[in-house]
């Protein structure tokens, strides 16, 4: 088994860039701490939603900050940027943390990202599979040109080259996207927005449950359920009401209606939020249903950072020994 922290490093109303950020650094130190395998940055921009705009960057941070811990990307998009610089970045921070870096991998959404960087749609919409491939070229090659519907190239050295390289993982979140990933024989990262049931048919389409799939969950620890679930009603909704406002059609296409305060009751319905107890029973159904044994934790829903550490603090050691 591994179990991770997965951190948005959203900004709550009232809350600076810095004090966001500063929760998530603390957060990623407290992880280390209480025994935690690895950290998962997410990567957002131009919204409060998550203020990282760059995951390597912070994870390079974090790395330096630590000295067991993994840290990964969840994830990198590739439609916004170029796959050999992310591949770079990758193999650099594999080689300075001794192989402690991981590189999850998604195709993002059609957001005015990609109007503000350049790539436009098409890299959204047709270009994801031959990013993906030119980044796992990079990463296993010694030199690598190329000459693709959306990339060419002369041939040129691969530097730095790290001789084992970082594992990459693929967000997945339809059917598509989950052949593509075992097309290349690569786990697939499964969030937070399905239940176990829809996990555990992801992984059947993909084929290959021995893989190191990933599973994304909101977790809060309470005293009780109903504490638990005050937590999260309460203070949830503050951040992500206004936080996914920032998701902005770069085409005008309509946006799929976002009700914050229906999305966090669902989470809390399909993921642990409760007493310890409640916590480990959920968690238990999850491992049992979908045959994924790498958990990864939203901790932040109160983004508050003492509210954070403690419940960091308290999946350690109240919930996860009951899984280990």
């Amino acid at each position: 088994m591994r179990f991770g922290i997965f951190l948005l490093g959203a900004r709550a109303p009232g809350q600076t860039d810095a004090t966001a950020l500063s929760r998530t650094l603390d957060a990623a130190v407290t992880a280390e701490r209480a025994g935690f395998d690895d950290v998962w940055l997410a990567e957002h921009h131009f919204m409060s939603y998550g203020v990282v705009p760059s995951a390597p960057v912070l994870a390079g941070h974090i790395l330096g900050m630590t000295r067991r811990v993994h840290v990964g990307t969840a994830v990198s998009v590739l439609s916004t940027q170029h796959p050999v610089a992310l591949a770079e970045q990758a193999a650099m921070l594999s080689l300075v943390s001794d192989g402690r870096f991981r590189l999850g991998v998604g195709r993002g959404g059609p957001w005015q990202d990609l109007e503000v960087f350049g790539t436009g749609l098409a890299r959204y919409e047709d270009a994801f599979a031959e990013s993906l491939d030119l980044l796992l070229a990079w990463l296993t090659s010694e030199r690598v040109g190329w000459r693709g519907d959306h990339f060419a190239f002369r041939e040129v050295p691969v530097v730095p080259r790290a001789a084992v390289p970082p594992p990459v993982t693929v967000a997945c979140t339809s059917p598509a996207t989950e052949a593509l990933a075992a097309s290349r024989n690569l786990p697939m990262l499964l969030g937070m927005h399905v239940d176990a049931d829809e996990k555990a048919r992801a992984v059947a389409r993909h084929g290959d449950p021995g893989l190191p799939h990933v599973s994304a969950h909101l977790a809060q620890v309470g005293d009780t359920r109903e504490q638990a679930l005050k937590t999260v009603m309460t203070e949830m909704p503050r951040w992500m009401a206004p936080g996914l406002e920032g998701f902005v059609p770069l085409d005008g296409r309509p946006r799929p209606p976002r009700d914050a305060v229906s999305y966090i009751r669902r989470l809390c319905d399909i993921h642990p939020v409760g007493s310890p107890d409640d916590c480990a029973e959920s968690l238990a159904a999850t491992i049992d249903t979908t045959g994924i044994e790498h958990l990864i934790f939203l901790v932040e829903a109160t983004a508050s950072l003492e509210a954070t550490r403690e419940n960091v603090t308290r999946l350690a050691e109240e919930v996860l020994p009951a899984l280990r």
